[in-house]
């Protein structure tokens, strides 16, 4: 019977700590009666004489020979071969002693002796993870430093920089393929035209390993022919395919109408490899994050007159210098305290405008005191025909109340985004906090609030139901994360949606989630009930992992006013008999639900002897991302536009150095260049690339695409 699980990596996927070996011992002249040579030169080199009665000096390193005779020669030369010798890995120190650097990864202090062979790794590794030109090597302060920090590193050229950045790519990806074989992936996916018009598509896996540690790592950062389904989904198997996966339990994705054909294509081509899960039925997650940005855009299309005043006066006080000094004087005559800053929004993006008001509002007083400060003020909104005043009193108010409704879904977008942290059990709190919120706002009688709700409603619905299509619009398996949080269970589940929806939708939606739960363990136990790891979790642990913490730092989340209401509720329930591990779990009584720092990571691993198979299944929907943030960051954390640098670069460099980046550092932060010197051409860098690759056993032939790129 086939089983999905993962083998011990042959290889580590973090770097290994470099300890020295004890240098090597000076060697001795070949005559030992003779005066010892007064010259440090001879510390590396021993004389000998040749067949032709020559006197000569031999490196005891790479045995390179030179002419001896010291009143002829002199020592000169051989002083000048030892800091280039390519064998010699130790520097010579004058006092003797080996500098002491910090252990990365134990903290403590160690001797360390430079060699240049770890000198050009550990500049390759800085060229990627601060995203520098290759030609940086080639500035004279980088020069001059080196010369002056360490005059023995033999600085490479911009060429072999680039061919180290290859190699690392390569080595590392090795890996990482070892650590990811025989596990069951949680992917997300996104695509983005480069200022090149190459369409790229960004391919990141999630996964929680034997530990208990959440991990994210980009797989693929590739060219697609075009944006269709078809080709997506082609591409994002041949990608598992390179990487011998052979699982993927979910697929997150925008909800971009190719993205429906490139999942059908995904779900039938990979229907019969072997990590498939219930013939891939809940392989599709839509991003909630997008969703939200749907929902609160088409709200935000009927106009409101009081958030147009306050645009405005934000506009003219932004709008010159000296407005901006006569606004901080009226600010300081207020007595106001607050460092934020005034922005104006964009159009296009709704949590702009939330910033905007939000921070506004805080001045509500300054832009008061400004009506009688600046003339101009009140002319700008009389000449502007802006509803021929400033905001008074009342359109503040309705801006904190639209900013209070709007800081729900920027809370939740900010949560749903996060990829180091669990995400899948945070999804139905938040949507339940705004399904609660936009029904409010429904009943409002302010005309502005109750039209922008009532269309919000309309695309909630859409995505994700009013009622008992709720379980069946989403992936379900988002229901099914909420009732493997111990703090919660399907009690809560229930509880939540028949406040939401009623008792008898509720129930059937909560069938539904728990004959999908007994389906899923059936499944697992199945494939793993015979399984005995033989993994440690030190090793994967090994793996650059990331310190998982559930709970976001946000006062608002909504878990501690749910939980007050549920308490009661769930007050007086035992657990009766068990005749399987989920039953077992269901029927215990709640744990955690009041503590603040509960992590549900350290929960499972803790009672992963307890629930062996539930365990697994739990890992796995744990491990869900809710949104495409993760792979939408290799573009761009903002604007979604790639740096100059990286744009100019051929797309096998592009994927070395994105991908390398994030494999390097637990926490991959794509903090783009917003200006770089200009690109040069080299083509011969193609037959780097070449070498590079295959010189890697796992690597295959470059296409011919590869053979020209740009070298910055």
């Amino acid at each position: 019977m086939d089983s999905m699980e993962p083998t011990q990596p042959n290889v580590a996927t973090t770097r290994p700590t470099m300890r020295p070996p004890r240098p090597p011992q000076v060697i001795s002249s070949s005559n030992p009666n003779k005066r010892k040579s007064p010259s440090t030169a001879w510390d590396h080199f021993e004389k000998f004489i040749d067949e032709e009665g020559r006197t000569k000096a031999r490196c005891i390193y790479c045995s390179k020979e030179y002419m001896a005779d010291s009143k002829i020669y002199g020592t000169s030369n051989l002083k000048n071969h030892t800091p280039i010798c390519p064998e010699y890995l130790y520097n010579e120190l004058h006092d003797g002693q080996d500098p002491l650097s910090k252990d990365v990864e134990e903290g403590n202090l160690v001797p360390r002796t430079f060699t240049n062979v770890v000198g050009r790794k550990v500049l390759a590794e800085m060229i990627i993870l601060d995203e520098l030109p290759f030609r940086f090597v080639e500035n004279q302060g980088f020069r001059r430093f080196c010369n002056v920090f360490q005059p023995n590193f033999n600085i490479p050229s911009r060429f072999t920089v680039a061919k180290d950045v290859s190699r690392i790519y390569f080595e590392e990806k090795d890996k990482l393929r070892n650590a990811l074989r025989g596990r069951r992936l949680c992917l997300t996916t996104d695509t983005w035209t480069s200022i090149q018009n190459f369409n790229y598509m960004c391919l990141t896996c999630h996964f929680i390993d034997d530990d208990w540690k959440l991990h994210k790592r980009i797989l693929n950062f590739c060219i697609v022919d075009n944006h269709k389904g078809k080709t997506i989904g082609k591409m994002v198997e041949s990608c598992l395919e390179e990487w011998n996966i052979e699982g993927i339990f979910t697929l997150t994705v925008d909800n971009a109408s190719s993205n429906d054909v490139a999942i059908s294509y995904l779900k039938e081509a990979t229907n019969r490899w072997k990590g498939t899960v219930l013939g891939n039925e809940f392989v599709h997650v839509r991003c909630c994050a997008h969703i939200l940005n749907l929902i609160v855009t088409d709200g935000l299309k009927h106009h409101n007159k009081s958030i147009d005043r306050v645009r405005h006066a934000v506009r003219y006080v932004k709008a010159s210098p000296n407005r901006l000094q006569t606004f901080k004087r009226c600010v300081e005559k207020m007595k106001i305290e607050s460092k934020a800053i005034l922005c104006l929004d964009v159009a296009t993006r709704w949590n702009s405008t939330y910033k905007m008001l939000e921070n506004a509002e805080k001045f509500e007083h300054a832009f008061k005191r400004m009506e009688y400060e600046d003339l101009e003020y009140i002319l700008h909104f009389r000449d502007g025909n802006y509803d021929r005043r400033p905001p008074n009193e009342d359109d503040w108010e309705t801006c904190r109340k639209f900013v209070k409704f709007l800081k729900l879904f920027y809370n939740a977008t900010k949560r749903f985004s996060g990829s180091l942290y669990v995400t899948s059990n945070a999804f139905f709190d938040e949507i339940y906090m705004i399904k609660r919120k936009i029904d409010l706002f429904s009943r409002s009688e302010d005309h502005f609030l109750y039209s922008m709700a009532k269309t919000m409603k309309e695309k909630f619905d859409k995505y994700w139901g009013s009622g008992e299509d709720s379980s069946k619009k989403g992936n379900v398996l988002l229901y099914v994360a909420v009732v493997l949080d111990p703090r919660k269970k399907v009690d809560y589940l229930n509880y939540c949606l028949s406040n939401l929806y009623g008792e008898n939708a509720a129930k059937v939606i909560t069938d539904l989630v728990e004959s999908v739960l007994k389906r899923l363990y059936e499944h697992y136990n199945s494939t793993h009930s015979s399984y005995v790891s033989i993994q440690s979790a030190s090793e994967i642990s090994r793996m650059e992992g990331v310190s998982v913490d559930v709970d976001d730092d946000d006062d608002d989340d909504p878990d501690r006013f749910i939980a007050s209401q549920y308490k009661a509720f769930r007050q007086g329930k035992q657990p009766v008999g068990c005749v399987d591990e989920v039953a077992k779990y269901l029927m215990e009584n709640i744990e955690g639900e009041n503590d603040k720092t509960f992590n549900i990571l350290a929960w499972w691993k803790y009672n992963t002897n307890k629930y062996s198979i539930l365990s697994r299944l739990a890992r796995d929907v744990l491990a869900v991302p809710v949104s495409t943030v993760a792979s939408e960051s290799a573009f761009s954390t903002g604007g979604r536009i790639l740096d100059p640098f990286r744009s100019s670069l051929a797309p096998e460099m592009v994927q070395s150095l994105i991908c390398t980046q994030n494999w390097l550092q637990s926490l991959v932060q794509i903090s783009l260049r917003q200006a770089m010197d200009d690109v040069e051409l080299f083509e011969d860098y193609g037959k780097s690339f070449l070498e590079a690759k295959l010189a890697s056993p796992s690597a295959a032939s470059p296409s011919p695409s590869s053979t020209i790129t740009n070298l910055d």
